[in-house]
């Protein structure tokens, strides 16, 4: 399946088919979740959907889709998690594990941006016990986040969908970079704007 294909669907069946083609990567859509995401902020760029409801559409099915596989981990175990390895490649399991035992609980934000080891986190991070608050913090936030950031890359570059999709998954470490370096620009920038305005107030009171 490609983006053209996801697209006819989105036209057949409106919000439905962004959601269900998220909430089905965990169990192995023939679809990188970094195009569907994409091609979600496109097709309101078409006028297919409309922007507000189609972020929220596809941030639901973005964060329902990596939480089965919580409940799922939490509830059943590791042997649900062998069924999933047997689906995709026993290799990003030891990467997954490896990001768990260096980072920890920062593996969940870290692992939004590494495809397939996104879907295993969750399950990792549910077999250990972690509370389900903590997950969904960490999780429900950086995936906002994650979710915007793709969305409004497909509004701006949708007919670059499938290629940018590509880059994202051969360099996904330096995705996280620039996701880092953004943040840390907004970051300074709200805070000088903050400074600036509180200045601002302080000289109007002057006079």
């Amino acid at each position: 399946m490609d983006a053209s294909t996801l697209i006819e669907l989105v036209h057949q069946y409106g919000y439905p088919a962004l959601f269900f083609c998220l909430w089905l990567g965990i169990v192995g859509m023939p679809i990188p979740d970094e195009v569907i995401v994409m091609t979600g902020g496109f097709v309101t760029t078409l006028g297919l959907l409309k922007p507000i409801p189609s972020f929220l559409v596809t941030y639901a099915g973005v964060a329902s889709g990596l939480s089965i596989g919580y409940f799922l981990g939490r509830w059943l175990g590791a042997p649900i998690l062998d069924r999933v390895i047997k689906r995709k490649n026993n290799k990003y399991l030891l990467k997954s594990q490896l990001l768990i035992e260096k980072y920890g609980s920062l593996s969940l934000f870290i692992s939004y941006f590494f495809p397939v080891v996104r879907h295993i986190i969750p399950y990792l991070v549910g077999i250990n016990k972690m509370t389900f608050r903590r997950y969904a913090v960490i999780s429900y936030s950086t995936g906002f986040l994650w979710t915007l950031l793709l969305f409004m890359t497909g509004r701006l570059f949708g007919n670059y969908i499938e290629e940018i999709g590509t880059v994202l998954h051969r360099y996904g470490i330096y995705f996280v970079l620039v996701f880092l370096v953004i943040c840390l620009i907004g970051f300074f920038l709200r805070k000088q704007l903050f400074t600036s305005a509180k200045y601002v107030k302080q000289d109007d009171n002057i006079y």
